[in-house]
C-alpha cells in the first residue's frame, strides 16, 4: 500500500456569504482508513465534502485528492460517493444501473462484485424504483463502487434508513473497507462513528476542532460519568460535590459529569447518598457535546444547498 495520503487539505477556506463555511481546514485522510467526519448543522461537514469531490471549489488553500486533483480523481473512476440527495431511476434493474454507471469509467469493478459488495446479488434483477429504503440506498452504495474506486465518500449515508437496513448498509460498506479500500463518512449518528471508525475528526465553525481515534476524543473531553438515585433527597448539594462540572436530573436519577469520580464517589458515601450507583468513562456523544459546547449557544448557520 502506498503511503501518499488518500486526500490532504492544506489551509482551505470556503466562504457563502457571511458564512464561513470552511476557516483553515487542515485535514489529512490516510489510505485504508474509515474516518468519520462529525459536527453540528452547519459546522462546514458537506462543505468539506462537496470541496473534495470537486463540486465546489476553495476560496483559499489546496486539497490533493490521491495525488492529483479532486476533478481528475472523481473522473478517473478512483473515488466513489454517496451523497445526501438521491432517487430511484424508473423502469431499470439493479443490474442494468450498475451496469450503466460502470461503462462511464476507464477500470470499472466488475458489476458483479459491485453487487455482490454491496449486497445486492439477491436484487439484481429487480426494478430499482420497487425497492424498500435500506435496499435502494445499497443500489447506491453499488452504484458509487462501479467506478472502482480507491476512496469512498459517504454523506450522511444511513440518516433514512431503520436500524436494521442501518446494519446491513454498514456490512457492506464493511467488505469494501476490508479490501484495504479508504472510507470517509459523515454522520449524525455518534454510535455509529464510534463502531465503524478508526478515526474522528470533529468540525465546528469550519475548523477542525478534534482529531483522533473515539477512544482518544473521549479521553480529551475528561472526566467520568456518576449515576445515582436521589430517592427523593434534595439534589441542591450535587454540583458542590469534589469534581463535578455538570449536573443533570432525569426524574429521580442523577448524572453527574466529573473530573475526579473517586472524590465524588467518597463525598458521595460521606452523605451517605449512594443509592443505584453507577461509574462510567464518557460517551462519544458527551465527548462530542463538551468538544462543541463553546458554540453551542449560537445558532448554526446552515450550509448552502446544491
Amino acid at each position: 500500500m502506498t503511503k501518499e495520503p488518500a486526500a490532504v487539505f492544506e489551509a482551505v477556506t470556503k466562504t457563502y456569504g457571511s458564512v464561513r463555511a470552511a476557516d483553515g481546514v487542515d485535514l489529512t485522510v490516510r489510505r485504508g482508513e474509515t474516518l468519520a467526519l462529525l459536527g453540528r448543522n452547519g459546522a462546514g461537514k458537506s462543505t468539506a465534502i462537496g470541496m473534495l469531490l470537486g463540486l465546489d471549489v476553495p476560496d483559499g488553500g489546496r486539497i490533493s485528492l490521491l495525488g492529483t486533483t479532486p476533478e481528475q480523481a472523481v473522473l478517473a473512476g478512483r473515488v466513489g460517493a454517496m451523497l445526501q440527495e438521491g432517487r430511484a431511476v424508473s423502469r431499470v434493474t439493479v443490474r442494468e444501473l450498475v451496469g450503466f454507471v460502470a461503462r462511464t469509467y476507464p477500470r470499472p469493478m466488475p458489476v458483479a462484485d459491485a453487487l455482490a459488495l454491496a449486497g445486492l446479488t439477491a436484487l439484481a434483477d429487480r426494478r430499482v424504483d420497487r425497492l424498500s429504503g435500506g435496499q435502494a440506498q445499497r443500489v447506491r452504495f453499488a452504484v458509487a463502487l462501479a467506478g472502482n474506486p480507491e476512496l469512498i465518500v459517504l454523506d450522511e449515508p444511513t440518516s433514512a434508513l431503520d436500524v436494521e437496513a442501518r446494519g446491513e448498509f454498514w456490512e457492506a460498506m464493511h467488505g469494501y473497507a476490508r479490501r484495504g479500500n479508504t472510507v470517509l463518512f459523515s454522520t449524525h449518528y455518534l454510535e455509529e462513528a464510534d463502531s465503524f471508525a478508526d478515526r474522528i475528526v470533529v468540525l465546528d465553525a469550519g475548523r477542525v476542532v478534534a482529531d483522533g481515534t473515539p477512544e482518544d476524543l473521549k479521553r480529551a473531553a475528561g472526566g467520568a460519568l456518576v449515576s445515582l438515585d436521589l430517592g427523593g433527597a434534595p439534589s441542591a448539594y450535587l454540583s458542590g460535590l469534589p469534581g463535578v462540572t455538570e449536573v443533570e436530573i432525569r426524574g429521580d436519577r442523577a448524572r453527574l459529569r466529573t473530573d475526579d469520580s473517586d472524590a465524588t464517589v467518597r463525598a458521595l458515601a460521606a452523605r451517605d447518598a449512594i443509592r443505584g450507583l453507577e461509574v462510567a468513562p464518557l460517551t462519544l456523544n458527551d465527548a462530542f457535546l463538551a468538544l462543541t459546547r463553546a458554540r453551542a449557544g449560537a445558532t448554526p448557520e446552515p450550509e448552502p444547498s446544491r
